[in-house]
């Protein structure tokens, strides 16, 4: 341990900017690149907390280490696969090939779509790739920051424009409005072309194309229009990660430990004919409820009986909370049209989790499963989950129900 406590000056002069480190040997070889929030932190882990053989081995190699600032850790995330990609150090290769990585794959359709696609299954996805992401909790984060800031399209191409009212998503500010066919063609390809440029590494290019064109909307009145791309040019100038720099500091503080704990979401709805509707989010953390963690929607689109829906609605809105931790499995408390709706729900925002769902049977007597149950999760800890799901949302509902009536 003597030869790497030697070494703090390899990183004691590096920046606490978001960056790129590149680590060397004695011949000027890559041994590792990776990405960081704050470069310094992280560097320094390695050495302070060489908490494996693997990293001991790789340590005692590192000769210099060179860092690429970026603006953000989320581009960081990006460069970091980029150089990865191209040089292929040692020390990253955690397995023979790329078929269990996350690429980003822009598809080569009419209104092209932004997706996550797992190596093993490139071939059967024809468009522009970008990857291998080896932290896939990362890049799917990184996706939905900078969907606020491009929107784009999650609607296969059979069911754009077929939507008899604008989808949940456009209602909150993330699909252009492919759903209802309301988005020009043209203008979408160029927002794709910027998502492109910027997963190039080309974001001062993206910026300046987007002063040109906001500089011609001014000119010809088009105020509306400029104030779009000026809010988009300051938020590719303010990119808001903390979500992917609190998780990598995560990862920092737990490198010592296996993290083994098992956490399982449970969904409700309750409502009467539709009215003083409400869903409920329950959470169990190695079989036991984490109280503390629940979380209460009360229904804002959904207009009349409508659970599935509703459930749409609810699961919507827990994963636009990127900083709430995912779970292992969700329990649905429903049949198959419920958890049919959850897995459309997650396919649409790119989320794998298994999803389960419990229905009462014939004439309610027993409980039917409705999906693989995940291994290392009881089946008593999944009714329980329900249990409790319906309970918490029974309660929200009453306490909604109440203050309508007095209201």
């Amino acid at each position: 341990m003597s030869s790497v406590a030697n070494k703090k000056g390899l990183y004691k002069d590096i920046s606490e900017n978001p960056g790129v480190y590149i680590m060397k040997d004695t011949e000027g070889e890559i041994l590792y690149i990776g990405k960081a929030g704050n470069l310094k932190r992280r560097v320094s882990s390695y050495f302070l907390r060489p908490n494996n053989v693997r990293i001991e081995t790789m340590v005692s190699h590192i000769q210099s280490i060179e860092t690429r600032e970026t603006d953000s850790a989320l581009e960081a995330l990006i460069l970091e696969s980029a150089l990865i990609k191209k040089y292929q150090p040692p020390f990253n290769i955690r397995e023979k090939d790329d078929t269990s990585f996350l690429f980003v794959v822009v598809t080569c359709e009419q209104f092209p779509r932004v997706l996550l696609v797992r190596g093993k299954d490139l071939g059967a996805v024809k468009g522009i790739q970008f990857g291998p992401y080896v932290s896939s909790s990362s890049i799917r984060e990184a996706l939905r920051i900078l969907r606020k800031i491009f929107q784009w399209s999650v609607h296969e191409p059979e069911r754009v424009g077929t939507y008899k009212k604008p989808c949940f998503e456009y209602e909150i500010g993330l699909c252009p409005g492919t759903c209802v066919g309301s988005v020009d063609g043209n203008e979408y390809k160029k927002t794709i072309k910027k998502l492109v440029l910027f997963f190039e590494g080309k974001k001062d290019l993206i910026i300046a194309e987007l002063e040109k064109e906001m500089k011609t909307a001014s000119k010809q009145l088009e105020f509306e229009r400029a104030n779009k791309l000026k809010k988009q040019i300051f938020a590719l100038t303010h990119i808001r990660d903390t979500a992917l720099i609190s998780s990598e500091s995560f990862e920092i503080r737990n490198s010592k430990f296996e993290i083994s704990a098992t956490r399982v979401e449970g969904y409700d709805i309750s409502n009467i004919s539709g009215t003083s509707a409400v869903g409920s989010m329950v959470v169990f953390v190695n079989g036991v409820p984490a109280k503390n963690q629940y979380k209460k929607f009360k229904i804002k689109t959904v207009e009349g009986p409508n659970d599935v829906r509703m459930l749409r609605e609810v699961l919507m809105r827990r994963f636009k909370h990127t900083e709430w931790e995912f779970p292992q499995c969700i329990l649905i408390d429903g049949g198959k049209p419920q958890v049919n709706e959850a897995k459309e729900v997650l396919k649409e925002i790119n989320i794998s989790i298994p999803i389960v769902g419990i229905a009462k049977g014939e004439k309610r007597r027993k409980n039917e499963f409705i999906g693989a149950i995940p291994k290392g999760i009881e089946d008593k800890t999944l009714i329980s989950v329900r249990d409790e799901a319906h309970r918490f949302a029974i309660k929200y509902h009453k306490e909604v129900r109440k203050k309508a009536t007095f209201s």
